[in-house]
């Protein structure tokens, strides 16, 4: 889901005719546009935010669940129940023995921290549980109130759902403005950095837009070069943005479920025949998974998931939904010549120059074209 950055950032100034490659510099950092126009990044595409996807429109804001945050949700207070009842009973008869104490009374020790110490994990691990189960409430609730920011490649549009407005904004593809943030501030345990990716608009008086905390400038990137690659039919699928460790088979759902654990699974016994992994890795992989209760994480993320598809149907507005019907091909919008003209430009020139940082290859390719008048 959007977040801000911990630290408040300054708003992109959208109306002062910002273009691909402008840098924005503000006293703890700087913003860098990436559009407009979306000209193409050599960075791989990244959209962990992406959602639902097809031939006609890519939902941007969400994502879907994930199985790991079940696995933390159900797997930690697990874990934490077996620590108190096992461990701590354990470390303690071994630490009698260290201590030179009989193997009779350490054992009778170990038993008595395991009766204690169980009835303390229990009401930790039970604690962990429901803290775990009332956040993830709070943020699956969310979805229900978050309208996604909807990219129609048919029609070469975005469309945004303002927060407290009525109907949607429907905004030409060209004309949106993408930028990153880079910021950083001095703590006690050093200087510590901050990026995040936007896209936005502005509306009249008013900044409409949507941003993300990312761990580093290239990712922040290949967030953007995720959207773009979709809208110019470079990008046609999600497993190619969202599986990085090609989980899912060509006729799998393209999210996480119970497919991604039996894929993961034969994968890694594979390996372990190939001799590219050892026995020792197959039995930690095996004991992460029992211990985050083996396929139940699988399971309720194919439920979640079909969960929020049933709730987004019935949250978007009805023109929305009319503007998402595909289009007949011959209607389809076309892209701009400027935009096919400089997407060569900038080709051409990081082929040239590949090490030269991307963003100084869009601010010369404005250069190249002076005379090209671009809405903000």
């Amino acid at each position: 889901m959007p977040k801000n950055l911990d630290n408040p950032a300054p708003t992109p100034h959208l109306g002062q005719s910002r273009k691909a490659g402008d840098v924005e510099p503000f006293p703890s950092g700087k913003i860098t546009y990436l559009a407009p126009l979306p000209l193409p990044t050599p960075l791989p595409p990244n959209g962990p935010h992406i959602g639902e996807l097809n031939e006609v429109y890519m939902d941007f804001g969400l994502g879907s669940p994930e199985v790991f945050s079940w696995q933390v949700i159900l797997g930690g207070p697990f874990t934490l129940a077996c620590m108190f009842a096992f461990l701590f009973p354990l470390f303690s008869f071994f630490f009698g023995l260290v201590l030179g104490y009989e193997w009779l009374y350490s054992w009778e020790f170990a038993i008595d921290v395991f009766f204690a110490a169980s009835e303390l994990g229990l009401v930790a691990a039970s604690l962990t549980l429901f803290i775990g189960l009332c956040v993830w409430l709070h943020n699956h609730n969310k979805r229900a109130e978050i309208i996604p920011t909807r990219f129609n490649r048919q029609r070469r549009e975005v469309c945004f759902m303002p927060e407290d407005a009525t109907e949607p904004v429907f905004v030409p593809w060209e004309s949106l403005s993408a930028w990153v943030i880079e910021a950083q501030n001095a703590t006690q345990y050093g200087i510590r950095r901050q990026y995040g990716m936007g896209i936005g608009f502005q509306h009249g008086e008013t900044l409409t837009s949507v941003e993300f905390p990312c761990t580093g400038l290239p990712i922040a990137i290949s967030h953007w070069e995720a959207i773009r690659g979709y809208m110019e039919f470079e990008v046609n699928d999600l497993k190619s943005i969202q599986d990085p460790q090609d989980l899912q088979g060509p006729d799998d759902p393209p999210h996480e479920g119970l497919h991604t654990f039996h894929n993961a699974r034969a994968r890694m016994h594979q390996q372990i025949r190939d001799g590219s992994r050892n026995r020792l890795s197959g039995f930690f992989w095996y004991l992460y998974h029992v211990m985050t209760l083996w396929t139940i994480p699988n399971y309720l993320t194919e439920w979640e998931i079909r969960r929020i598809k049933a709730m987004g149907q019935h949250t978007l507005p009805e023109v929305m939904r009319q503007w998402s019907e595909p289009l007949p091909k011959e209607q389809w919008a076309k892209p701009s010549e400027e935009l096919l003209r400089m997407s060569e430009q900038v080709r051409a020139l990081h082929k040239r120059q590949p090490r030269r940082a991307i963003t100084e290859i869009f601010a010369e390719v404005q250069r190249l074209n002076p005379t090209d008048k671009r809405r903000a």
